[in-house]
């Protein structure tokens, strides 16, 4: 864990790129949201996982370097299959590149972590495959905006009172269909947008 807030802190990263807490791991850092988590899985793992176990690292003996590089390479396979199913872009060699990252991934599992138990997350990510095809970039159809705005209504004061806050939604979408139909029935069905 040092090793990992160690590269948080220091790696320099690009302005576009998700913030994640410089205290990861500890509880005052709070729920890490998913973004967060693919930016730790995409950048700050790598560099940190390789700077501890890959080439030119040392340990206890040959036995504990051979499984701490056998970790890393799966761990690595990974993270190459998040990051190639979070690309902003999407083709059908990265379409496939990523089931075979996320197929040897879970396929190798149990050999890497024989005390890991079998999860239906696990089979879910294999079907991001078939989502890829159908839907194209994971961009267009994740839901990072819907949990942004579920994190800002629970920080929302509420003296217990959340179900006020989902009827005022609920209300609100309501106005404006009816508004919208509204303005559609007057103008032949042309709506006019603002630019």
């Amino acid at each position: 864990m040092a090793r990992i807030r160690e590269v948080v802190r220091d790696t320099d990263t690009p302005s576009w790129l998700e913030s994640v807490p410089h205290n990861f791991g500890d509880a005052s850092a709070g729920n890490i949201k998913a973004d967060e988590w693919r930016t730790m899985c995409t950048v700050y793992f790598p560099i940190s996982l390789v700077s501890l176990w890959g080439e030119g690292t040392t340990h206890h003996s040959p036995a504990v370097a051979n499984s701490l590089r056998q970790v890393l390479d799966h761990t690595m396979t990974l993270v190459s299959a998040v990051s190639l199913a979070c690309g902003r872009t999407m083709t059908k060699t990265r379409m496939m590149a990523y089931r075979d990252n996320i197929t040897q991934w879970v396929g190798q599992l149990p050999t890497i972590h024989p005390n890991s138990r079998k999860r239906t997350n696990f089979h879910m990510a294999i079907h991001v495959y078939d989502f890829l095809c159908l839907f194209g970039p994971v961009r267009s159809w994740w839901s990072f905006p819907f949990e942004r705005l579920v994190g800002q209504l629970q920080r929302l004061p509420h003296n217990h009172l959340f179900g006020i806050y989902i009827y005022l939604v609920i209300i609100s979408v309501a106005q404006y269909q009816c508004l919208y139909r509204s303005i559609r029935s007057n103008n032949g069905g042309v709506v006019h947008q603002s630019s």
